[in-house]
């Protein structure tokens, strides 16, 4: 008798993470399915080659699978932004401007069609005081954010570095659950809720999320990769369709340029980001059969566009406003692969497996997390059984504090990284970086290998140390940041005002700053992290920003 099947989890990239230190632990090997029809959607995501990198995001995708009738069966694959960190349910409106690790703005023009076709709905996320207009918001109402960076200028440096200003993290208001409004998108699943700062909403949003377990890291850019879902056993043979929906900010061409598109006006901080709604989402239909043999179609062609605006689910016919024969941008955000005499954008294809064993166990984990806010992991690929035979991907998370185990591997609180890696054959090297590590903090990281009826290796896990602060890593005002929570705020950003306009203009003044930056990082670290240190900070701090107030630039 075959087992029972899980849902389905993931794809052909590997994904990110591991790391020696502490100590290692294994899990269990776990034969899910020792045999299964699996469908495999080969496709391969591109860059526009134009773009700077603050603006060059990875595409958004979302796979899904229909009856002929239009009937919704299931999402098979869902990129993380969206199924993990919220990005079509966050705070604030959805054409706020956007960036790097950009926090806020309900972005509902991700994949409209996708949306409002698989028949769920979620409590809308709004910011803990209700103003959806305004980038700023109160100290007691944003907690440290494992995953976003704060809104950034594009003229700042850290916009084409793509990384967060701070290493001591990033403050941002969850937000709370609208009593009315009502959203198609999931709102993130990442966070565990800061008491005193976080509203009581951030608790309920783990298990309102349907889609974080089809959640994964975007494929390698220019890269072919396999999306693989083991079929229900109730799934009845015959014929479906494959959706493949693909959105990316920045996508600008005539018709759907940043002036056609422009920034929201009349709201505070309209500077920072830039007007991020390009091209709208484009899809790609597949028809396809299941029964038992082996069956393969394949597309060149869009199908359509999503709404522009996000406001219906209606597939809009293929027309001159999209661009094509582009690498990257509109039709071209897929390439175009050549596989012998065929090519394709998407591929999909079905067939029997009888796979009786469990992938093989990581080997030879090794982390150097001497650069300070990075870990450089290395370790040796697995085989599909035991080391014969190239695994389908893996699955990799990392937690901040307490240890990783199978029961809290997918809970809030384990995190992921941003992007994945190509699978190599067993017994090679694969190597990858997790960036923004806080300093002097215990990591937890745990890593399995996967097959395609998603039987999954043992779990191993490893633990590390950051190492301490960095003087002087920060270009902000230390210790300000840390009384007010972000550079974002408004006194904050009087007194950088002030640096930037008046000190640095003069010998004393540059001296003085210096100075500042000596010795502030270190205090601003104590300072930063008890509330009645910041409470006093900001009382020291309040005659300054009085005079500040009453000074003309």
């Amino acid at each position: 008798m075959r087992r029972p099947m899980r849902r389905p989890v993931l794809v052909t990239l590997g994904a990110l993470l591991a790391t020696p230190g502490a100590g290692f632990a294994e899990g269990t090997c776990q034969l899910v399915n020792d045999e299964c029809s699996v469908v495999t959607v080969s496709m391969q995501p591109e860059a526009r080659a134009d773009l700077p990198p603050g603006m060059n995001m990875p595409p958004q995708i979302v796979v899904w699978v229909e009856k002929t009738d239009g009937t919704y069966v299931d999402t098979i694959f869902i990129t993380k932004e969206t199924g993990t960190y919220g990005l079509g349910n966050r705070p604030g409106r959805y054409d706020f401007n956007s960036g790097p690790l950009w926090p806020y703005g309900r972005r509902i023009t991700v994949f409209p069609v996708w949306a409002h076709r698989h028949g769920r709905e979620y409590e809308e996320v709004r910011f803990q005081n209700d103003d959806d207009n305004n980038l700023s918001h109160p100290f007691n109402q944003s907690s440290r954010d494992p995953h976003y960076c704060r809104p950034m200028q594009s003229i700042e440096q850290e916009w084409d570095a793509l990384t967060c200003a701070s290493p001591n993290g990033v403050f941002t208001d969850k937000g709370v659950l609208s009593q009315s409004a009502k959203s198609k998108y999931p709102p993130r699943q990442d966070v565990q809720r800061a008491a005193g700062m976080d509203s009581l909403s951030v608790d309920l949003y783990g298990g309102m999320n349907t889609f974080d377990a089809v959640s994964q890291a975007t494929p390698v850019i220019g890269q072919l990769a396999h999306i693989t879902w083991p079929i229900p056993e109730n799934f009845a043979p015959g014929a479906y369709v494959m959706w493949v929906e693909v959105s990316k900010e920045f996508d600008h061409n005539d018709t759907y340029s940043a002036t056609a598109y422009p920034s929201p006006s009349g709201i505070s901080w309209s500077e920072y980001g830039e007007p991020y709604r390009g091209q709208p989402s484009v899809v790609y239909k597949v028809p396809f059969t299941v029964d038992t043999s082996f069956s393969s179609a394949k597309v060149v062609d869009y199908a359509g566009y999503g709404d522009p605006d996000g406001f219906d689910g209606d597939v809009r016919a293929p027309d001159g406003t999209i661009t094509t024969g582009v690498q990257g941008s509109g039709a071209g955000r897929l390439g175009l692969v050549v596989d012998g005499s065929d090519t394709y954008r998407v591929q999909v294809t079905a067939q029997r497996e009888s796979d009786m064993a469990c992938p093989g166990t990581i080997s030879a984990l090794e982390v150097d997390v001497s650069s300070g806010r990075e870990a450089h992991v290395t370790f040796t690929a697995p085989g599909d059984d035991g080391m014969i035979g190239k695994v389908t991907g893996y699955e990799i998370r990392y937690r901040a504090g307490d240890a990783l185990t199978d029961e809290n591997f997918d809970a809030p609180g384990s995190n992921d990284p941003k992007l994945g890696i190509e699978v190599l054959a067993p017994g090679l090297t694969q190597a990858f970086t997790l960036d923004r590590l806080l300093p002097e903090t215990e990591y937890s990281v745990g890593i399995r290998a996967i097959d395609n009826c998603h039987n999954r290796g043992a779990l191993q896990v490893a633990s590390f140390k950051t190492p301490d602060r960095i003087a002087g890593e920060v270009d902000a005002c230390f210790v300000a940041t840390a009384a007010y929570g972000s550079v974002m705020a408004a006194d904050v950003q009087m007194l950088r005002h002030l640096r930037d306009a008046v000190l640095r203009k003069s010998v004393l003044g540059e001296l003085a700053v210096q100075t500042y930056y000596t010795f502030s990082p270190a205090v601003a670290g104590i300072v930063g992290e008890s509330e009645v240190l910041r409470s006093t900070a900001r009382l020291l701090l309040s005659p300054i920003v009085t005079w500040v107030r009453a000074f003309t630039f």
